[in-house]
Order: C-alpha cells, then sequence, then structure tokens
C-alpha cells in the first residue's frame, strides 16, 4: 500500500493505494513526487501512467492528519506536498498519462489538470469541495480541465464534472469501463514508448514551455487564500465540521477532499 511503481517496456506505472479513500498524509505527497522525479529521470522511462486502486483516485489530502496535529505543521506540509506532487506531474522529463476512476477530488485534480493525457473511466467524477473544506487551490488545475465559466460554477457550488462531460470538453482523451481503464492507458502508452525518447522528452519540454499560464506559481498564488482562512480560523473550524459530520455518518471519520 502507498505509492508503489513499476516499470516494463519503457512504461512506468505509478499507482496510489491508502485505504479508505486515497486521501494522502503529507508524506504521501512527499513521496508521490519523489517516486515521479525519479522516473522522469531513468533514462529507461518514456512515459508513465499514474493510477490508484480502491474507491476513486484521489480524495485530496488527509483532513483527519492535518486535524490530529497541533499547530500549522500539518497544513504547511499538506501544502508543500501537494505542490511539490503537482509540480513534479507537470515537470516529469516524460508524457503522464492520469488513468482515472471513481472520484477524483482536491489535490486528485491537481494531478490530473497537471497530466498530459487524462483516461477516464466512466463511473469518473472531478470535482473541488474546497470551499466546503475551508481551503482553496487547484483551481489552476481545473481551469485546464474544464472552461472558465465551468470551473468557476464548480468551485463555488462544490459541484462535480463526469468523465463524459471532460470528454466532450476535450481534456479527457478516452472514457472506458473501469475494467478497460488500464489496458487502454496502457496502449496509449505504448504508442508514446515506440516513438524515439530524446524527441518525446524535448516534446515535453518544449510544450510546457509554451504553456500560457505558469501552473506553479498560480497554484502557490491560490494557496496563499488557504493560509489567510486558517489565520482566520474559518479553515480549521470547516475542516472539524467536515471530519465530525463524516464520524456521525459511517462512525470511521472517513477523509475526503
Amino acid at each position: 500500500m502507498g505509492i508503489t511503481h513499476s516499470v516494463a517496456d519503457g512504461i512506468a506505472e505509478v499507482v496510489m493505494d491508502n485505504p479508505p479513500v486515497n486521501a494522502l498524509t503529507v508524506a504521501g505527497w512527499f513521496e508521490l513526487a519523489r517516486v515521479l522525479r525519479d522516473l522522469g529521470a531513468d533514462a529507461a522511462v518514456r512515459v508513465v501512467i499514474l493510477t490508484a486502486e480502491g474507491r476513486g483516485f484521489n480524495a485530496g489530502v488527509d483532513i483527519k492528519e492535518m486535524q490530529s496535529t497541533q499547530g500549522f505543521a500539518a497544513l504547511i506540509g499538506a501544502n508543500r506536498g501537494c505542490y511539490a506532487a503537482f509540480a513534479a506531474v507537470y515537470e516529469c522529463e516524460v508524457p503522464v498519462i492520469a488513468a482515472v476512476h471513481g472520484y477524483c477530488l482536491g489535490g486528485g485534480v491537481g494531478l490530473v489538470g497537471n497530466a498530459d493525457m487524462v483516461i477516464a473511466s466512466s463511473d469518473a467524477t472531478f470535482g473541488l469541495p474546497e470551499v466546503d473544506r475551508g481551503a482553496l487551490g487547484a483551481a489552476t488545475h481545473l481551469a485546464r480541465l474544464v472552461p472558465q465559466h465551468k470551473m468557476r460554477a464548480m468551485v463555488y457550488t462544490g459541484a462535480t464534472a463526469t468523465a463524459a462531460e471532460l470528454h466532450r470538453f476535450g481534456s479527457v482523451l478516452q472514457v472506458v469501463e473501469r475494467s478497460e481503464l488500464r489496458a487502454a492507458a496502457r496502449e496509449v502508452a505504448a504508442t508514446i514508448a515506440s516513438k524515439g525518447a530524446t524527441i518525446v522528452r524535448r516534446a515535453k519540454e518544449s510544450l510546457n514551455g509554451i504553456d500560457p499560464v505558469d501552473v506553479k506559481r498560480s497554484y502557490r498564488f491560490e494557496q496563499g487564500f488557504t493560509f489567510e482562512l486558517n489565520l482566520a480560523g474559518i479553515g480549521d473550524e470547516a475542516r472539524q465540521a467536515f471530519v465530525e459530520g463524516q464520524r456521525g455518518e459511517d462512525g470511521q471519520g472517513e477523509t475526503e477532499r
């Protein structure tokens, strides 16, 4: 469990597996960043598939860890960890394919929005429940998946978008049944892996260089408002209400964001 990876035929597969909902701890975010950067630097790797086990792709940060830690250490750690992981996807030296099933929330949108391609199962949904959690962030990445006004509506209301909607917007390459997700991702990855390795790496670098938005700076700007909300005490209140509400619903306190 945790973050695992394997490499075969030039294709690396990185798997997030952190039950119950794939909400990553501070250490988990930094570990994901390290794995992605190491794989990108490996000459044997030509493309990376980022995927997950369990009920959904990623539910963001582990709010229970944050609420059980005194002071701001976990908040700062989660913000820095997410920043590192999102940047590692974007700056990975080879293309990253996100293979998404189930829910993709908060930090999950940050990962997927920075990926080069997205393949999703028909049950996949994407959303930013940040306003309900007393935080802001990853609108930068959601804006790479949906049009501007759709992004704004999703941030304000907490509504989710389906894989089919994102496919219509052109941000999801393929929508397949969940049982076919890994195979579909590997098929696209194999096509990329068959190309000239150096050429593909330079293509990734050049495409990042012409991006109209600096995703790292934009996301860091968003994070500043999360810290503002926490200094005002609003963020902590919202997170605690969420944790207590989840415990009331299922007795287990599952953490999603």
